[in-house]
């Protein structure tokens, strides 16, 4: 879930606790220690989860866990990346292998759920990075694929979507796995010698393969009034994008 703050208490304590949500807003106050931020100044930052915050008006962020907000990026767009984008970072670069600098040998990587949050971060990194890229999602979101950058974009229901054949047929360097119910036995035909899956939803079975098989591990707006109709969209599971909440 991200929110749009629209102002922000920056302090400088020391980050401890789970990350959480992703705000995006104006400075209004600043803790003594701060030093990196003033009041007026526009941030996008995560809260820690266990203090919450990010479905109201105003909120507290760590200051570590701030940055500023180029001109160009409006509050509603600075909320929608920390979480989701960093996460498709880390999924690539770091566990993946790729360089978004495009240097290296060409990687095969499909992106699952691609029409999601972290989804759309991932198609758009992996080619920033000059890899092969086929995604699956829905039928209606095909084109928004396609648009992101995709080689090869697969409707999940179809029967390559659902067996994630690659109509190029090249097995897959890395799988950046966004969804959930499948299963290794679909993963393994299609990886290569060492292809790694980075499952970003695992589920007791997931985690019980990773041990066994060494596997690496919306573009809609809602009003602050309506955080609980956001919430239960994205417990849906099949938004597009991510799910914005704006007072």
């Amino acid at each position: 879930m991200a929110g749009k703050l629209m102002h922000a208490c920056v302090y400088d304590g020391s980050v401890s606790g789970v990350v959480g949500s992703d705000v995006a807003g104006e400075v209004v106050e600043v803790g003594s220690g701060v030093k990196k931020f003033k009041p007026g100044d526009k941030v996008v930052a995560i809260l820690r989860l266990i203090a919450g915050g990010g479905l109201s008006e105003y909120g507290v962020a760590n200051e570590k866990l701030t940055v500023s907000r180029p001109p160009e990026v409006s509050a509603a767009e600075g909320s929608g990346l920390p979480i989701a984008g960093l996460t498709a970072h880390m999924a690539l670069t770091q566990y993946a292998g790729l360089n978004l600098d495009g240097t290296g040998p060409q990687k095969n990587i499909l992106v699952t759920a691609a029409s999601g949050g972290v989804g759309q971060y991932a198609v758009q990194l992996a080619k920033l990075g000059g890899a092969h890229v086929t995604a699956t999602c829905g039928a209606r979101n095909i084109d928004l694929v396609k648009s992101l950058g995709a080689d090869d974009v697969l409707d999940y229901k179809s029967p390559d979507g659902a067996a994630l054949k690659s109509p190029s047929g090249r097995k897959y360097d890395a799988v950046v796995h966004c969804a959930t119910g499948v299963s290794w036995s679909v993963f393994k035909p299609n990886l290569s010698d060492k292809g790694v899956v980075i499952d970003l939803t695992p589920g007791a079975a997931a985690m019980w393969t990773c041990v066994v098989n060494k596997v690496t591990c919306s573009g809609k707006r809602h009003r602050l009034g309506r955080a609980e109709e956001a919430w239960s969209k994205c417990i849906d599971g099949h938004a597009t994008g991510k799910i914005i909440v704006e007072p």
